[in-house]
């Protein structure tokens, strides 16, 4: 057990990758969000769309501090920020008006279908080999359920297949959600350096391969997301024109 702090009651991995979680989220999250907030209240259809991001990533993060850790003294707050940012993702994803017309369309599709493929492959396959073997997951130690394997399953590689499809329509819709989706992938880089650092320090055993793989693939991942989310949101006007009446 992690045994200190709010997180005494998680594991050494998932507290120390917790505390991680958390430094990236004050540090980048907390900034973006206000940014992108003030932006969209001026009526800029760029600062909605970067504010969908973010809020993706607050969504993404707070389910899984409301559902994934052990009981402790932030719990309500976990819980409101999980609620507060459903609800205010919802409101911007209703309000963001787009002409997908004028939107780039293959790269993105392509971008959010390999994501998708790769997050089924990633959470997936331990899954099966553990059914295959009889035996728990070797990642749930002593929670009852995998709540990142829920979200990622259920939510995430859905969402994404989903997008790709819209997008090659020409939808708004999954314009939409891929905004959403590139703000976790482009939050979850940050994130997961920060936490493989605090989890090395407090005395986790990774391999060099543990520690470089995910951290290569989610840095390749990430630049890839920087460039589709530049690639749409410079073909999108700066200013809402209807914004204000």
């Amino acid at each position: 057990m992690f045994g200190r702090g709010l997180y005494r009651y998680d594991t050494l991995l998932t507290g120390a990758g917790f505390r991680g979680q958390d430094l990236a989220t004050l540090s980048l999250g907390v900034p973006a969000l206000v940014l992108a907030a003030a932006l969209h209240r001026r009526g800029s259809l760029r600062g909605s769309a970067l504010l969908l991001g973010v809020l993706g990533w607050f969504l993404y993060a707070y389910a899984s501090m409301s559902l994934g850790a052990a009981y402790n003294p932030l719990f309500l707050l976990y819980v409101a920020l999980f609620s507060a940012s459903f609800f205010a993702l919802a409101a911007t994803f209703a309000s963001l008006e787009l002409d997908a017309g004028r939107l780039p369309r293959r790269g993105p599709a392509v971008f959010l279908f390999a994501g998708g493929a790769l997050t089924l492959v990633v959470w997936l396959a331990p899954l099966l080999q553990a059914l295959a073997a009889g035996r728990p997951p070797k990642l749930l130690a002593s929670y009852t359920t995998l709540v990142t394997d829920v979200l990622d399953l259920g939510l995430i590689t859905p969402a994404a297949i989903m997008g790709g499809i819209l997008i090659l329509h020409r939808s708004a819709l999954g314009y939409r959600i891929a905004f959403a989706l590139l703000g976790i992938i482009l939050f979850l880089l940050p994130a997961i350096v920060l936490s493989t650092v605090f989890q090395l320090r407090a005395g986790v055993d990774f391999t060099a391969g543990e520690v470089i793989g995910p951290i290569a693939g989610f840095a390749a991942l990430g630049l890839s997301a920087v460039w589709v989310l530049a690639a749409i949101v410079s073909k999108i006007p700066a200013v809402n024109r209807k914004a204000g009446g």
